[in-house]
Parts: structure tokens; C-alpha cells; sequence
């Protein structure tokens, strides 16, 4: 096996190591598990929390689409069929057993795969999404009155609906419909039918 294969291999087989026994795992166990000296992984990785870096990359930056960035802010169409488009992607590429447990772990043991994702869906996704429901209710821009963490909470619940079934699905082993589309579509019409209002109250109290 050339060099970079064998690095490849170890760096698959630590990703449904670390997703099976989370970040306490040891690298010499993860070795004997796949039927290669210890020694062998630092030889590609200087240290583990090298190769967790690459699971990061490896598991959740490949998995992330630039374009949703650009779906989210698309004022040619409403902002419900957006945000629609946008989870029943999201839900095909990350509902996985080894992108979900990885995450969940990351978060328990305090390392930084989890705040440096949901920075970056933070900052492509919920915050223009709230500047995007003001757009279209009429309300003030962020230059004039600043989003409010009120707002930035109100897509965060929908956000954690949706990922919620992830959670129920490969942590706690719970049953989940084999199909999430309509469910998809029925927490982003619910999240349209209150939110809106509720976004529209705090934005003219803030102004």
C-alpha cells in the first residue's frame, strides 16, 4: 500500500473509530484494531490531536456546500422554499452515523469540531437567514437596528428540530421515519407560520 493510501485508510478507519468510541479512544487501540503498529499512525500523523484535525476536515468541511451560503441569501425566491431547499440537502449529506456521534462527542469532551461548525453555520446560515426574514417582512436592516440574539435563537430552535431527529436516529438509537423529506418541509412551513411574527415583535421593540 503506498504511503498515501495507508494514510487514507487509517484516516477512514479513525473516523468509525472515533464515531463507535468517541475522542477517549486511544490511538494504540485504534491501531490493533486495524491490524497496524502503533508506531504506523504517527508516521502519517504526528499526534492525535493532528488526526483528529483531518477528521474534522475529513468528515465535516468536505461535507459542507459553499453554495448554501448563496441559497440562503437568494431573494429571487421566498424565504420558506430556501430555507425548504436548504435542510432537505443539509439532512441528505450530514444524517450519518459517523458525522452525528462524531459531533456529539467532539462537544461532550470539549474539543473544537463542534463550536468551530456551528460557527460556521452561525455565520452562512442563521444570521443571514434572520437578516433575510426581515427582508422579507419590511423590518430594518443589521446596519440600522443590530440582529438580536433573540432572533439568531428563534433559527436555532429550527435548526435543532431538524437536527434533533439526527440525535433520536444514531445516538439514541430511537426510531425515526425512513424518509425526513416531509418532515423536513413540515418543520420549516410551522417555523414560517410563527416565527415571522415573533421575529417582527422583537425587531420593533429593538428599534
Amino acid at each position: 500500500m503506498r504511503a498515501t493510501e495507508r494514510e487514507q485508510f487509517i484516516l477512514e478507519e479513525a473516523v468509525r473509530f472515533f464515531a463507535e468510541h468517541g475522542f477517549e479512544g486511544q490511538t494504540r487501540e485504534l491501531a490493533k484494531r486495524i491490524g497496524i503498529t502503533h508506531s504506523a499512525i504517527y508516521r502519517h500523523f504526528p499526534s492525535k490531536e493532528a488526526l483528529i484535525e483531518r477528521v474534522y476536515e475529513h468528515v465535516y468541511l468536505s461535507r459542507w456546500d459553499e453554495a448554501w451560503a448563496g441559497l440562503i441569501t437568494d431573494r429571487s425566491r421566498p424565504l420558506e422554499g430556501r430555507l425548504t431547499e436548504f435542510y432537505l440537502q443539509y439532512v441528505n449529506r450530514v444524517f450519518h452515523y459517523d458525522w452525528v456521534r462524531i459531533f456529539v462527542f467532539s462537544g461532550l469532551k470539549a474539543f473544537d469540531i463542534t463550536p468551530r461548525y456551528l460557527d460556521i453555520v452561525r455565520q452562512q446560515i442563521i444570521e443571514p437567514a434572520c437578516l433575510e426574514l426581515r427582508h422579507e417582512l419590511g423590518l430594518p436592516g443589521a446596519d440600522e437596528t443590530p440582529l438580536t440574539e433573540r432572533e439568531t435563537e428563534l433559527f436555532w430552535g429550527l435548526h435543532g428540530r431538524i437536527f434533533y431527529l439526527a440525535i433520536r436516529r444514531f445516538v439514541y438509537s430511537t426510531p425515526t421515519p425512513v424518509s425526513l423529506d416531509d418532515i423536513v418541509r413540515d418543520g420549516v412551513k410551522s417555523f414560517m407560520l410563527g416565527g415571522p411574527e415573533v421575529a417582527k415583535a422583537i425587531v420593533q421593540a429593538k428599534a
